[in-house]
């Protein structure tokens, strides 16, 4: 029978995954457990505190609220409860930071804070992008200067360095975009179409692009003349190069300023001697439902099946103000780290950067030769002293040790009558083989100092 299996005389599906979704056993999940850490380490270093919001959410507020058009609404999980009410499943963490906001009015901006928890997204799925998915938002709401939008661009390169992937992160403004396509005489109404077929550039090519703008309804003439300056700010070596041509060309007051804004992040860049491959891209077009200015996306460099982006941000100053139908300006930047993704990129590369800087689960197994009381009182001591253990219930000392190799647990402490006659455990190094006796009252103290050494042997 198709996709069943017969068993006890009962018919029984067979376990299969949801598309779109995915499952981590321990060795991975432990690796995504590190980029966890590296991620809070670096949001907490740079001052934002954590939230969580909830992944119900009522679908007409969901669906009313929401600046980024109809396209996402489509993409989103609908359901009812037992009352009757219209919900869905969150499909990002942003708009949830928003109606936080809304909804605790007494908050002291400004506000920074980071959220880790999982997304939904009904959409297409393809390596690094899953329908189930984990994102790391981190954002401010409250301040106006662009050194904020600098900072995260100096977070997620510090962030990669320490995950050991090569990126690129690409820059642009929406006030860029939007005044260059002034300048080529397309109608404003027809801005938001000509930045998302652009978008479509470097995946599509030229002509492919060309051909969607003229279905868009733009005039060749637009066309030609956009492609003539994309053309020639590709010839300039350097983003200050780029920015100063495409500012000599701005005659619109909207294209101005995405350039001086432009120019001021590199300069605050430089303030806070941000290093890694920076890159102007006029053609970049993300998120311009709801943002505002500068926007950016993070790369992999080199071929790679990961195309991606690994994480992305920008300035988002309505989308507050909009949800509380408010007079007052509540200025927000920001950024995501896509877990899922990340997690890819280090998987496609064998994990190589993280590998030695992963806990072992356990650090050691204890292995007990008919002293398994003492075995217990043992492992008692060593998590009281920070240590991971497991105890070998069932295994020979052969099949343990055999079981020890082949789970990379670190050490091995045999327990047995010899041993527990002069107080002592016998620790077998599992990388070197040395076996020594330590004494069991210290065994704790001195297998958590092994543990430390041995870390700092790796990392070195």
């Amino acid at each position: 029978m198709s996709n069943e299996k017969i068993l006890n005389g009962e018919n029984k599906k067979e376990a299969r995954e949801v598309k779109g979704t995915r499952e981590y056993l321990p060795a991975e999940q432990l690796v995504r457990e590190k980029v966890l850490d590296i991620l809070k380490g670096n949001f907490k270093r740079y001052g934002y505190g954590p939230i969580e919001t909830s992944i119900l959410e009522l679908y007409d507020v969901a669906a009313s609220k929401y600046g980024g058009g109809a396209e996402i609404l489509k993409e989103t999980y609908r359901l009812k409860d037992q009352g009757g009410r219209e919900l869905c499943l969150r499909y990002e963490l942003t708009f949830k930071f928003a109606k936080l906001i809304e909804m605790n009015p007494t908050i002291r901006l400004p506000f920074k804070r980071y959220e880790i928890g999982k997304v939904f997204r009904d959409g297409p799925v393809k390596t690094g992008r899953l329908r189930e998915f984990t994102q790391c938002d981190v954002d401010v709401v409250g301040v106006k200067s662009l050194a904020a939008d600098a900072e995260f661009i100096d977070m997620a390169f510090k962030v990669f360095a320490q995950l050991g992937l090569n990126v690129n992160v690409q820059l642009n403004n929406r006030k860029v975009l939007f005044g260059l396509f002034s300048e080529c005489r397309i109608a404003e109404k027809s801005h938001m179409d000509t930045a998302l077929a652009l978008d479509k550039l470097e995946k599509f090519g030229e002509d492919v692009v060309k051909k969607e703008l003229l279905e868009k309804g733009i005039n060749d003439e637009s066309i030609v003349k956009l492609f003539d300056i994309l053309y020639a700010v590709s010839q300039k070596q350097t983003n200050e190069e780029k920015l100063s041509f495409l500012g000599g060309l701005m005659q619109n007051e909207l294209g101005a300023q995405g350039i001086k804004e432009l120019k001021e992040m590199l300069d605050y860049c430089i303030g806070f001697q941000t290093k890694g491959d920076l890159r102007f891209v006029p053609t970049l077009a993300r998120g311009l439902g709801y943002y505002t200015g500068p926007m950016w996306e993070v790369y992999m460099n080199g071929d790679g099946k990961v195309k991606s982006s690994l994480a992305a941000g920008g300035r988002w100053d309505k989308m507050v103000q909009e949800f509380l139908n408010s007079k007052d300006e509540y200025p927000a930047t920001g950024m995501t780290f896509g877990l899922d993704v990340i997690y890819a990129a280090l998987e496609e590369r064998k994990h190589v950067s993280v590998q030695s800087k992963l806990e072992h689960i356990p650090a050691v197994l204890i292995v007990p030769i008919n002293t398994l009381n003492i075995c217990l009182e043992l492992a008692s001591q060593l998590r009281s002293n920070e240590v991971s253990c497991d105890i070998s219930f069932d295994k020979k000392l052969g099949k343990a040790m055999d079981y020890a190799n082949k789970q990379s647990i670190p050490f091995v402490a045999i327990v047995g009558e010899k041993e527990l006659k002069g107080k002592q455990v016998n620790i077998r190094d599992m990388e070197s083989g040395k076996e020594e006796l330590y004494d069991l009252n210290t065994v704790g103290i001195r297998l958590k100092e092994s543990l430390r050494l041995s870390e700092q042997t790796h990392h070195s």
